[in-house]
Protein backbone atom coordinates (compact mmCIF):
# COMPACT_ATOMS: atom_id res chain seq x y z
CA UNK A 1 0.00 0.00 0.00
CA UNK A 2 2.96 2.20 0.29
CA UNK A 3 4.38 5.08 2.92
CA UNK A 4 1.16 6.87 4.57
CA UNK A 5 2.31 9.75 3.44
CA UNK A 6 0.69 8.54 -0.36
CA UNK A 7 -2.31 7.81 0.89
CA UNK A 8 -5.63 9.17 -0.43
CA UNK A 9 -7.26 11.06 2.41
CA UNK A 10 -11.90 11.50 2.21
CA UNK A 11 -11.05 14.25 0.67
CA UNK A 12 -9.35 12.94 -2.50
CA UNK A 13 -6.06 14.10 -1.97
CA UNK A 14 -2.67 13.55 -0.44
CA UNK A 15 -2.08 16.30 1.95
CA UNK A 16 -2.97 15.91 5.26
CA UNK A 17 -5.64 18.57 5.75
CA UNK A 18 -8.84 19.32 3.06
CA UNK A 19 -7.13 22.37 0.98
CA UNK A 20 -9.47 24.59 -0.99
CA UNK A 21 -7.09 23.50 -4.15
CA UNK A 22 -8.39 19.96 -3.59
CA UNK A 23 -12.06 21.66 -3.81
CA UNK A 24 -11.68 23.29 -6.66
CA UNK A 25 -10.39 20.07 -8.54
CA UNK A 26 -12.91 18.34 -7.31
CA UNK A 27 -15.75 20.44 -7.61
CA UNK A 28 -14.79 22.52 -10.80
CA UNK A 29 -11.40 20.88 -12.43
CA UNK A 30 -9.62 23.64 -12.66
CA UNK A 31 -7.77 26.32 -11.10
CA UNK A 32 -9.82 28.75 -9.40
CA UNK A 33 -8.98 32.45 -8.09
CA UNK A 34 -10.78 35.35 -6.25
CA UNK A 35 -11.07 38.38 -7.85
CA UNK A 36 -11.33 40.79 -4.73
CA UNK A 37 -14.33 44.06 -4.75
CA UNK A 38 -15.44 46.73 -2.81
CA UNK A 39 -19.02 46.97 -2.89
CA UNK A 40 -18.96 50.27 -0.91
CA UNK A 41 -21.07 48.72 1.72
CA UNK A 42 -20.36 49.53 5.87
CA UNK A 43 -21.01 48.00 8.62
CA UNK A 44 -23.78 48.10 11.44
CA UNK A 45 -21.20 48.69 14.40
CA UNK A 46 -19.32 51.79 12.24
CA UNK A 47 -21.94 53.71 11.10
CA UNK A 48 -24.05 53.98 14.57
CA UNK A 49 -26.44 50.84 14.04
CA UNK A 50 -25.26 49.19 16.83
CA UNK A 51 -21.73 51.07 17.62
CA UNK A 52 -19.21 53.72 15.47
CA UNK A 53 -15.38 52.46 16.55
CA UNK A 54 -16.10 49.09 14.59
CA UNK A 55 -14.28 45.20 16.08
CA UNK A 56 -12.04 45.99 18.22
CA UNK A 57 -9.88 43.88 15.53
CA UNK A 58 -10.44 45.62 12.66
CA UNK A 59 -8.96 47.51 9.80
CA UNK A 60 -10.34 46.73 6.33
CA UNK A 61 -7.05 48.54 4.71
CA UNK A 62 -5.21 45.40 6.43
CA UNK A 63 -7.06 42.75 3.95
CA UNK A 64 -8.36 44.93 1.07
CA UNK A 65 -6.33 44.79 -2.41
CA UNK A 66 -4.72 48.63 -3.36
CA UNK A 67 -6.67 48.10 -6.37
CA UNK A 68 -10.26 47.91 -4.53
CA UNK A 69 -11.78 51.26 -4.45
CA UNK A 70 -15.68 51.65 -4.14
CA UNK A 71 -14.52 54.86 -6.02
CA UNK A 72 -14.31 52.28 -9.00
CA UNK A 73 -17.72 50.50 -10.60
CA UNK A 74 -17.77 46.43 -10.10
CA UNK A 75 -16.89 46.30 -13.07
CA UNK A 76 -13.44 47.91 -13.49
CA UNK A 77 -12.59 46.78 -9.87
CA UNK A 78 -12.84 43.30 -11.23
CA UNK A 79 -10.69 44.30 -14.53
CA UNK A 80 -7.89 45.75 -12.37
CA UNK A 81 -8.20 42.68 -9.94
CA UNK A 82 -7.03 40.72 -13.37
CA UNK A 83 -4.30 42.85 -14.06
CA UNK A 84 -3.16 42.98 -10.77
CA UNK A 85 -3.46 39.04 -10.75
CA UNK A 86 -2.37 38.45 -14.30
CA UNK A 87 0.83 35.85 -13.62
CA UNK A 88 -1.57 33.76 -11.82
CA UNK A 89 -4.54 33.67 -14.18
CA UNK A 90 -4.73 30.74 -17.47
CA UNK A 91 -7.31 31.52 -19.55
CA UNK A 92 -9.37 28.59 -18.05
CA UNK A 93 -8.87 29.53 -14.41
CA UNK A 94 -12.18 29.98 -12.93
CA UNK A 95 -12.74 33.55 -11.08
CA UNK A 96 -14.92 34.11 -8.47
CA UNK A 97 -15.69 37.95 -7.27
CA UNK A 98 -14.79 37.90 -4.11
CA UNK A 99 -17.22 40.89 -1.89
CA UNK A 100 -14.86 41.06 1.26
CA UNK A 101 -14.39 44.73 2.95
CA UNK A 102 -17.23 45.23 5.37
CA UNK A 103 -20.52 43.84 5.79
CA UNK A 104 -21.52 42.82 1.94
CA UNK A 105 -25.32 42.21 2.95
CA UNK A 106 -26.13 45.41 4.57
CA UNK A 107 -28.12 47.03 2.07
CA UNK A 108 -31.50 46.39 0.57
CA UNK A 109 -32.07 43.99 -1.70
CA UNK A 110 -32.29 46.28 -4.68
CA UNK A 111 -28.79 47.22 -4.09
CA UNK A 112 -27.40 43.72 -3.74
CA UNK A 113 -29.09 42.51 -6.67
CA UNK A 114 -27.59 45.59 -8.91
CA UNK A 115 -24.23 44.71 -7.63
CA UNK A 116 -23.72 41.44 -7.62
CA UNK A 117 -25.84 40.90 -10.75
CA UNK A 118 -23.01 43.61 -12.49
CA UNK A 119 -20.36 41.51 -10.87
CA UNK A 120 -21.48 38.36 -12.47
CA UNK A 121 -22.36 40.53 -15.82
CA UNK A 122 -18.68 40.70 -16.63
CA UNK A 123 -18.03 37.87 -18.89
CA UNK A 124 -14.94 36.40 -16.81
CA UNK A 125 -16.67 36.20 -13.63
CA UNK A 126 -17.74 32.89 -12.64
CA UNK A 127 -19.67 33.51 -9.52
CA UNK A 128 -19.60 35.47 -6.03
CA UNK A 129 -18.65 34.61 -2.59
CA UNK A 130 -19.97 37.19 -0.25
CA UNK A 131 -18.18 38.08 3.35
CA UNK A 132 -21.08 39.42 5.84
CA UNK A 133 -21.78 39.35 9.19
CA UNK A 134 -24.64 36.85 10.98
CA UNK A 135 -26.89 39.60 12.13
CA UNK A 136 -27.09 41.28 8.67
CA UNK A 137 -28.91 38.53 6.26
CA UNK A 138 -32.59 38.43 6.15
CA UNK A 139 -34.83 35.63 4.54
CA UNK A 140 -35.61 37.97 1.49
CA UNK A 141 -31.74 38.37 1.19
CA UNK A 142 -30.88 34.48 1.21
CA UNK A 143 -33.58 33.28 -0.90
CA UNK A 144 -31.94 35.95 -3.63
CA UNK A 145 -28.47 34.17 -3.27
CA UNK A 146 -30.26 30.78 -3.47
CA UNK A 147 -31.90 31.36 -6.48
CA UNK A 148 -28.24 32.84 -7.98
CA UNK A 149 -26.94 29.31 -6.66
CA UNK A 150 -29.15 27.65 -9.08
CA UNK A 151 -27.12 28.99 -11.96
CA UNK A 152 -23.69 30.44 -10.49
CA UNK A 153 -21.19 29.43 -7.90
CA UNK A 154 -22.09 31.44 -4.53
CA UNK A 155 -20.39 30.81 -1.54
CA UNK A 156 -21.84 32.80 2.11
CA UNK A 157 -18.52 33.70 4.00
CA UNK A 158 -19.50 34.70 7.99
CA UNK A 159 -17.14 35.95 10.64
CA UNK A 160 -18.14 34.38 13.34
CA UNK A 161 -14.66 34.99 15.29
CA UNK A 162 -15.67 33.03 18.15
CA UNK A 163 -18.25 30.73 19.49
CA UNK A 164 -17.80 32.61 23.07
CA UNK A 165 -20.35 35.76 23.70
CA UNK A 166 -17.73 36.83 26.57
CA UNK A 167 -15.09 37.21 24.06
CA UNK A 168 -17.45 38.46 20.85
CA UNK A 169 -18.91 41.01 23.71
CA UNK A 170 -14.95 41.88 24.41
CA UNK A 171 -13.74 42.59 20.89
CA UNK A 172 -17.05 44.54 20.29
CA UNK A 173 -18.16 42.33 17.46
CA UNK A 174 -21.94 43.45 18.19
CA UNK A 175 -24.08 40.05 18.03
CA UNK A 176 -23.43 36.44 19.89
CA UNK A 177 -22.72 33.04 19.10
CA UNK A 178 -26.37 32.19 18.61
CA UNK A 179 -26.83 34.88 15.74
CA UNK A 180 -23.63 33.64 13.97
CA UNK A 181 -25.58 29.54 14.15
CA UNK A 182 -28.79 30.96 13.04
CA UNK A 183 -27.99 32.71 10.17
CA UNK A 184 -25.22 29.69 9.17
CA UNK A 185 -28.16 27.08 9.27
CA UNK A 186 -30.29 29.48 7.35
CA UNK A 187 -28.07 30.03 4.73
CA UNK A 188 -27.31 26.37 4.45
CA UNK A 189 -30.72 25.04 4.30
CA UNK A 190 -31.41 27.11 1.18
CA UNK A 191 -28.34 25.20 -0.43
CA UNK A 192 -26.01 27.84 -0.30
CA UNK A 193 -22.41 26.73 0.49
CA UNK A 194 -21.62 28.51 3.52
CA UNK A 195 -18.02 29.75 5.41
CA UNK A 196 -17.24 30.67 8.35
CA UNK A 197 -14.38 32.49 9.46
CA UNK A 198 -12.30 32.12 13.17
CA UNK A 199 -9.58 33.85 14.74
CA UNK A 200 -7.11 32.13 16.91
CA UNK A 201 -6.10 33.77 19.85
CA UNK A 202 -8.64 36.48 21.18
CA UNK A 203 -7.53 37.76 24.52
CA UNK A 204 -9.20 35.44 27.25
CA UNK A 205 -8.85 32.48 24.60
CA UNK A 206 -6.68 29.91 25.52
CA UNK A 207 -5.42 26.53 23.41
CA UNK A 208 -7.36 24.18 25.49
CA UNK A 209 -10.57 26.63 24.49
CA UNK A 210 -9.65 26.72 20.85
CA UNK A 211 -8.94 23.15 20.62
CA UNK A 212 -12.59 22.37 22.58
CA UNK A 213 -14.28 24.73 20.16
CA UNK A 214 -14.04 22.79 17.48
CA UNK A 215 -16.28 20.16 18.53
CA UNK A 216 -18.85 23.28 18.25
CA UNK A 217 -17.62 23.90 14.88
CA UNK A 218 -18.14 20.42 13.74
CA UNK A 219 -22.46 20.56 14.73
CA UNK A 220 -22.45 23.73 12.09
CA UNK A 221 -23.53 22.47 9.02
CA UNK A 222 -20.28 24.89 7.16
CA UNK A 223 -18.79 23.85 4.20
CA UNK A 224 -15.30 25.56 4.57
CA UNK A 225 -13.68 27.74 7.29
CA UNK A 226 -11.12 29.87 7.43
CA UNK A 227 -8.86 30.30 10.67
CA UNK A 228 -6.15 32.71 11.17
CA UNK A 229 -3.83 34.13 14.06
CA UNK A 230 -4.90 37.14 15.96
CA UNK A 231 -3.04 40.03 14.03
CA UNK A 232 -3.11 43.59 16.33
CA UNK A 233 -3.45 46.08 13.41
CA UNK A 234 -1.92 49.72 14.50
CA UNK A 235 -4.49 52.22 15.40
CA UNK A 236 -7.15 49.83 16.70
CA UNK A 237 -8.98 49.14 19.83
CA UNK A 238 -7.07 46.12 20.21
CA UNK A 239 -3.68 47.50 19.97
CA UNK A 240 -4.25 50.07 22.40
CA UNK A 241 -5.30 47.51 24.91
CA UNK A 242 -2.32 45.41 24.11
CA UNK A 243 -0.46 48.33 25.20
CA UNK A 244 -1.95 49.08 28.09
CA UNK A 245 -2.08 45.59 29.41
CA UNK A 246 -0.03 43.07 26.81
CA UNK A 247 0.20 40.21 29.35
CA UNK A 248 -3.78 40.19 29.45
CA UNK A 249 -3.09 38.71 25.07
CA UNK A 250 -0.69 35.57 25.33
CA UNK A 251 0.11 36.38 21.83
CA UNK A 252 1.16 33.01 20.02
CA UNK A 253 4.81 32.52 18.61
CA UNK A 254 4.53 31.04 14.93
CA UNK A 255 5.41 27.84 16.09
CA UNK A 256 3.10 27.65 19.05
CA UNK A 257 0.43 28.32 16.47
CA UNK A 258 1.44 25.66 14.36
CA UNK A 259 1.43 23.01 17.36
CA UNK A 260 -2.06 24.17 17.93
CA UNK A 261 -3.41 24.63 14.48
CA UNK A 262 -2.53 20.62 14.03
CA UNK A 263 -4.36 19.92 17.11
CA UNK A 264 -7.71 21.81 15.63
CA UNK A 265 -7.06 20.19 12.44
CA UNK A 266 -7.06 16.74 13.65
CA UNK A 267 -10.47 17.43 15.57
CA UNK A 268 -11.81 19.11 12.67
CA UNK A 269 -14.87 17.56 10.62
CA UNK A 270 -12.98 15.93 7.56
CA UNK A 271 -15.98 17.07 4.91
CA UNK A 272 -15.29 20.54 6.03
CA UNK A 273 -13.10 22.62 3.72
CA UNK A 274 -9.68 24.78 4.79
CA UNK A 275 -9.46 28.13 2.96
CA UNK A 276 -6.90 29.19 5.14
CA UNK A 277 -4.62 28.69 7.79
CA UNK A 278 -2.96 32.32 8.98
CA UNK A 279 -3.10 35.74 7.79
CA UNK A 280 -0.67 38.22 6.68
CA UNK A 281 -1.19 41.91 7.02
CA UNK A 282 1.20 43.93 5.31
CA UNK A 283 4.17 45.53 7.69
CA UNK A 284 2.94 48.74 8.06
CA UNK A 285 -0.36 47.85 9.52
CA UNK A 286 1.36 45.34 12.42
CA UNK A 287 1.13 46.55 15.55
CA UNK A 288 4.01 45.53 17.97
CA UNK A 289 3.39 42.29 19.44
CA UNK A 290 2.02 40.67 16.23
CA UNK A 291 4.12 38.77 13.55
CA UNK A 292 3.78 38.47 9.68
CA UNK A 293 4.78 35.98 7.19
CA UNK A 294 6.80 36.45 3.86
CA UNK A 295 3.23 35.31 2.48
CA UNK A 296 1.29 32.53 4.34
CA UNK A 297 2.80 30.01 2.45
CA UNK A 298 5.55 29.40 4.80
CA UNK A 299 3.48 28.70 7.56
CA UNK A 300 1.08 26.36 5.75
CA UNK A 301 3.87 24.30 5.05
CA UNK A 302 5.19 24.43 8.63
CA UNK A 303 1.44 23.07 9.86
CA UNK A 304 1.90 20.40 6.77
CA UNK A 305 5.45 19.31 7.97
CA UNK A 306 3.76 19.02 11.67
CA UNK A 307 1.13 16.91 10.24
CA UNK A 308 3.59 14.56 8.76
CA UNK A 309 6.13 14.22 11.49
CA UNK A 310 3.18 13.17 13.73
CA UNK A 311 1.91 11.44 10.88
CA UNK A 312 -1.60 12.43 11.86
CA UNK A 313 -4.26 14.28 9.19
CA UNK A 314 -7.74 16.36 9.40
CA UNK A 315 -10.48 14.26 11.37
CA UNK A 316 -8.60 11.72 12.57
CA UNK A 317 -9.72 12.22 15.88
CA UNK A 318 -13.24 13.90 15.24
CA UNK A 319 -15.77 13.26 17.80
CA UNK A 320 -19.34 14.32 17.37
CA UNK A 321 -20.19 16.92 19.95
CA UNK A 322 -23.35 14.81 21.23
CA UNK A 323 -20.59 12.49 22.46
CA UNK A 324 -18.46 14.34 24.60
CA UNK A 325 -21.34 15.49 26.30
CA UNK A 326 -22.41 12.14 27.34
Amino acid sequence: MGDVAERLYPWGATRRYHSYAAYARRTFGRPVRKIAVDGGFTCPNRDGKIAYEGCAFCDNGAFTPSYCSPGLSITAQIDAGIRFASRHIGPDTLLLAYFQPFTNTYAPLETLRARFGEALAHPRIGGLIVGTRPDCVDPRTLDYLAELSRTTHVTVEYGVESVRDATLRAVNRGHDFAAARRAICLTAQRGIRTGAHFILGLPGEDDDMLIGQTAIINELPVHAVKFHQLQLLRGTPLSRRYDADPEAFGLRSPDRYVVLTVEILRRLRSDIVVERLAANAPEPYRHAGSWGLRGCGSLVAAVEKKLAERRVFQGEIFIPLQRLKT
